[in-house]
């Protein structure tokens, strides 16, 4: 350098000399420089910092609705590395930077994905999974359940966003100097996180308010002029530079006015919309749908019972609270649920449920859930208070079991080996990818007792958040109302009329296996009152769980049907063990189920028993018939006069004789009458009219027969409490002596079989056959005449002459 030069630090930081006034040489100072560039990059620094804070910031607010920090943590790295590209390839032609932050971007996805892959036990490679987030990840998102677990299908759009925000950000406000058009993606990225949380979780204050306070700091860092700056007007002449300060000053009064006036004209919008609602874009994305083999497996009840040995899923329990499953004991593969299911083994094995049903509109009972993407974490429940939990962990491999409903023992918590949908109202779970032979996968679920002693005092819900399980559709027939009212009257409290139902069910029906599906009104009405040697009064868990469910909500309780399965706890599960019970919603102790199925040892009770609807149109009572009443004594014979002249007439012996046998001709005629007359009306009630009318004909001889025998029964008794009274009538009176009659109780017998024709008479009109009247009238006139041959030889010869039975009602 020449005299007179010295070294200066331009603003890029390079130095050149310079001559002093004097023509020496200056000495070169390298102090001056090393302070000026880091002055440079402090200077540089507010910029992109409030690029990374903000763009981090989205992750914080959309992390509100995800499970665990992982999320906000891999958006915030998101955030760093995208800006941190960006300022480290300035020096760079600007068509570089794109393809170098794509590959850093490829390479920090391809890691998080791994990373979520691993926490969320995902099978599968890395390639698999992240093609199908890839395909999936914005309805995956946009349907998961709340709080979303981090897997690799919802995070990787939040991350992608966040990458492509970032890097856009960073080269419009770095490289092109345009701060405040470079704060426009992270504020749309901003408020994309805030409509996809939506309504699901309270409002982002905070994370707002920081938002907006680093932008402000960032534009106010970047406006700020550097230490070497000029003044714009510096050098101008003085006119010029009167015009540019005019116009700055023009500039600065009219953007004044025009931020003034829109905060004027869209804050009360804004303010408005503070107490509102948020969108939830969720309601514009339909969520897995079950098919419809699914939406009502209630009808395959019926199939699986015709074919109890089909392996549906295997089975493996295991309790972490060291109790012992029921059934582990017996040698493997050894199967304890092959029969019907009249046999399975209730309230000893493990339930696992399959489905809940809560709508019925007189014809089906249908799922109707709603069922949202779920991670391996599901929502957890408060229990409720006295109830006893039980950890149970399964792991399930399906077999022959078709659909996308996905076994599972209630209440699910953690789900494992397959990706499920998840409904919290029902507790259920759903594979939109559908079942497969062979799938595998983990369930650990709460399951919970309630306390009993909370159970009799407990009160059921209602309203409108549970009018759903209590809706009864129109078209409900007037027994079942009246069934309904008859076990509802004795019993006011909640738990008392649901005991009530189930012990009606289980005491009267019998479970078979071969019973046709259905479970519309008319099925129901055929079950319940149906006759039994026509098909009624028998049925499978279908038609068990069904009426409970439809005579619960007839009498106020909140109810819904559940299909499932019943295990030993290891081993196979079969077709024979599906079977559906109902459940009934009480206040604070949630869903309770109870068992309407008859014990395998019980012989059900006739339903008439208990139960005698009044038909709807009861057949007219027939009129009585004209009565007879026999004349004993003749009429009075007025004595001849005797001649004028005073002569004797007839002898007195004669006189009487005569009398006498005028007497008992007169008797004999009435005797005869009257035998005739019976014979008639026996005809009449056995041989006339349609089958209905002969049987209860038959029916009447019966009971007349037992009015003349000295025992007669009242009208307020059903006919089997008649049948069995008939039945008691050959036994001795005298403790300990022979009966009356050797032949008396085999006849006897038939009298249920009667007995049961009556019934059907009455409660399924027009389906007597004629062949079954003439098995009437030969069960009465056998029965007649065997208790007519059990009374003394002056009883049974007035038995045909009594006239009793033609005016009796």
């Amino acid at each position: 350098m020449g005299p007179g030069q010295a070294m200066v630090t331009t603003r890029d930081g390079r130095t050149r000399a310079e001559v002093d006034p004097n023509g020496r040489a200056a000495r070169p100072s390298r102090q001056p420089g090393r302070w000026h560039r880091m002055a440079g990059v402090l200077r540089a620094a507010p910029v992109p910092l409030a690029l990374i804070a903000m763009t981090a910031l989205a992750g914080v607010v959309l992390g509100r609705v995800y499970a665990g920090p992982l999320l906000p943590r891999l958006v915030a790295g998101a955030a760093l590395g995208s800006v941190l590209v960006s300022v480290a390839a300035r020096r760079l032609p600007s068509w570089l930077v794109a393809p170098l932050s794509v590959l850093a971007m490829a390479g920090w996805t391809a890691w998080a994905m791994r990373r979520a892959a691993v926490l969320a036990d995902l099978p599968g490679g890395l390639a698999d999974v992240t093609a199908d987030a890839a395909r999936n990840g914005i309805p995956r998102l946009l349907t998961a359940m709340i709080p979303i677990e981090p897997t690799p299908d919802t995070v990787l759009v939040p991350l992608v966003a966040t990458w492509l925000a970032g890097l856009t950000g960073a080269e419009v406000a770095l490289r092109a100097g345009r701060v405040l058009a470079g704060y426009l993606p992270p504020v749309l990225l901003y408020a994309g996180a805030l409509y996809v949380v939506g309504p699901n979780a309270a409002p982002a204050l905070w994370p707002t308010v920081v938002f907006v306070a680093v932008a402000a700091l960032g534009l106010v860092a970047s406006a700020r002029p550097g230490p070497d700056a000029a003044a714009p007007d510096a050098g101008l002449a003085p006119a010029l530079r009167a015009a540019v300060r005019l116009r700055l000053a023009a500039g600065a009064a009219f953007g004044t006015v025009a931020v003034v006036g829109l905060v004027a004209a869209i804050g009360p919008t804004v303010v408005a919309q503070v107490d509102g609602r948020p969108v939830d874009p969720r309601r514009y994305v339909e969520p897995p749908q079950v098919e419809t083999l699914d939406e009502n497996p209630l009808v395959r009840i019926s199939g699986w019972a015709l074919h109890p040995e089909q392996e549906l899923l295997r089975v493996r329990t295991d309790r972490p609270d060291g109790v012992p499953a029921p059934g582990a004991a017996a040698s493997p593969g050894t199967d304890q649920s092959t029969g019907p299911a009249a046999d399975l083994p209730r309230g000893d094995g493990v339930r696992i449920r399959l489905a809940v049903l809560s709508d019925y509109d007189g014809v089906t009972w249908r799922v109707g859930a709603t069922y949202r993407n779920a991670g391996r974490i599901l929502p957890a429940a408060t229990p409720a208070p006295g109830s006893t939990v039980e950890t149970i962990r399964q792991e399930i491999t399906i077999g022959e079991l078709s659909g996308r409903l996905l076994p599972a023992v209630a209440t699910p918590r953690e789900v494992s080996g397959a990706r499920v949908a998840y409904d919290p109202s029902t507790s259920t779970l759903i594979r939109p990818d559908g079942l497969a032979p062979g799938l595998r996968y983990t369930v650990t679920s709460d399951h919970e007792r309630p306390d009993e002693n909370l159970l009799t005092i407990a009160n059921v819900p209602a309203g409108d958040s549970v009018a759903r399980v209590l809706r009864v559709a129109d078209g409900v027939p007037e027994p079942l109302r009246r069934l309904a009212a008859q076990l509802a009257e004795e019993n006011g409290a909640p738990y008392a009329r649901a005991t009530a139902v189930e012990q009606f069910l289980a005491e009267h029906y019998r479970l078979v296996a071969d019973a046709p599906s259905g479970h519309a009104y008319p099925n129901l009405a055929f079950f319940l009152f149906g006759p039994r040697n026509g098909g009624g009064q028998r049925g499978t868990s279908e038609q068990f769980a069904a009426a409970f469910s439809v005579l619960g909500r007839l009498t106020g309780l909140p109810t819904r049907v559940v299909v499932g399965f019943e295990s030993t706890g290891d081993g196979p599960v079969r077709a024979g063990a599906a079977y559906a019970w109902p459940e009934v919603l009480f206040d604070g102790l949630g869903w309770v189920p109870f068992d309407p199925l008859p014990r395998p040892d019980e012989e059900p009770r006739p339903v008439e028993e208990d139960f005698r609807p009044v038909p709807d149109d009861p057949p007219p009572s027939e009129a009585p018939e004209p009565t007879v009443e026999p004349t004993v004594s003749p009429e009075p014979v007025a004595a001849a006069d005797g001649p004028a002249n005073g002569s004797r007439g007839a002898p007195t012996p004669v006189l009487v004789g005569g009398g006498a046998g005028v007497g008992l001709l007169l008797v004999g005629a009435v005797l005869l009458t009257l035998v005739a007359r019976r014979r008639a009306l026996t005809r009449r009630r056995l041989e006339r009219g349609d089958p209905g009318q002969r049987v209860a004909g038959a029916w009447r001889e019966v009971t007349d027969a037992l009015r003349l025998a000295g025992q007669p029964v009242g009208a307020d008794l059903a006919a089997t409490e008649v049948a069995v009274r008939a039945r008691h009538a050959f036994e001795p009176t005298r403790p300990g002596a022979a009966p009356t009659s050797p032949g008396g109780p085999g006849v006897a017998a038939g009298i249920d079989e009667l007995a049961d024709l009556l019934n059907q008479v009455g409660f399924a009109p027009n389906t007597v056959t004629g062949e079954q009247a003439v098995q009437a009238k030969g069960i009465a006139q056998a029965y007649v005449d065997s208790l007519r041959a059990t009374r003394s030889r002056w009883r049974r010869l007035l038995w045909s002459i009594h006239p009793g039975p033609l005016r009796w009602r």
